[in-house]
């Protein structure tokens, strides 16, 4: 057993819970300690890493959520409030990748989905969670964007706008709360291996594999340690902030 827990006492919401680099984030938090609202809108999915969580002894609980919708951010961070008895700690970690295709070839309605699921829910999200965090006396805001939130990616604009304004959200709330005690970082994620890249054929795993300098796509814990650190009293200082974690995508 570690001595202190990072987020020993404190209560946590992540999105996009079910799988991939949100489960990572859920069951991290709760090994630190935190007592977790797991979101999705995969319910299965979610329940089943809450009951992960719960098999390892940490505390957690199920909320559907489609992150699209405002009303559902509130009502999840109401339901945080009145479960766990307030709010410190948030991962905004919903997202999905759209179809491929070049801008003059992108359908509206796929660009106005990616748009809503992977920027407008996080404006939603933090929406909801900030007067939360404020009644509770501060707290963080963890937002996961991508390392397409630097760079482009051909066929992927929705995607490479919606987390490139993810970063800006980040940078303005940082600014507006910091004196409050709310402190909002980003983390651009580089390839990971989650089920979202395991739909791709072998060659073109091979080629985005070779992008990164380190020569292997990233694992979701890596991208949850990041998260831990971001969560915890040990980044205190640290605010407005975007964070690769990429395996040195970034600097080719």
């Amino acid at each position: 057993m570690s001595m202190t827990r990072l987020l020993e006492g404190k209560v946590a919401i992540v999105t996009g819970a079910g799988s991939g680099i949100g489960r990572a984030v859920a069951e991290a938090y709760a090994r630190e300690g935190a007592k977790v609202v797991v979101s999705d809108v995969n319910d299965e999915a979610g329940s089943e890493v809450v009951a992960a969580i719960e098999a390892a002894g940490g505390t957690a609980s199920y909320f559907h959520l489609d992150v699209a919708d405002p009303a559902a951010n509130e009502a999840l961070v109401k339901a945080a409030v009145e479960r766990y008895g307030g709010l410190h700690v948030a991962c905004n970690n919903a997202g999905i990748s759209g179809e491929s295709n070049p801008v003059a070839d992108y359908s509206v309605e796929g660009w106005r989905r990616v748009i809503d699921v992977n920027l407008n829910s996080v404006f939603y999200g933090m929406r909801a969670e900030i007067p939360a965090m404020l009644a509770a006396g501060g707290g963080v805001i963890v937002n996961m964007a991508s390392i397409l939130a630097k760079v482009g990616f051909a066929g992927a604009s929705a995607y490479v706008a919606a987390k490139h304004g993810v970063v800006g959200l980040t940078e303005n709330a940082a600014i507006e709360y910091a004196e409050q005690g709310i402190r909002v970082n980003a983390i651009g994620p580089g390839f990971i291996n989650t089920p979202l890249l395991q739909v791709l054929p072998k060659e073109a795993l091979e080629v985005i594999t070779a992008m990164h300098p380190v020569g292997r796509l990233g694992e979701a814990n890596e991208v949850a340690d990041m998260a831990v650190f971001l969560s915890s009293s040990k980044s205190s200082f640290v605010t407005g902030t975007y964070f690769a974690v990429d395996g040195g995508y970034l600097s080719r």
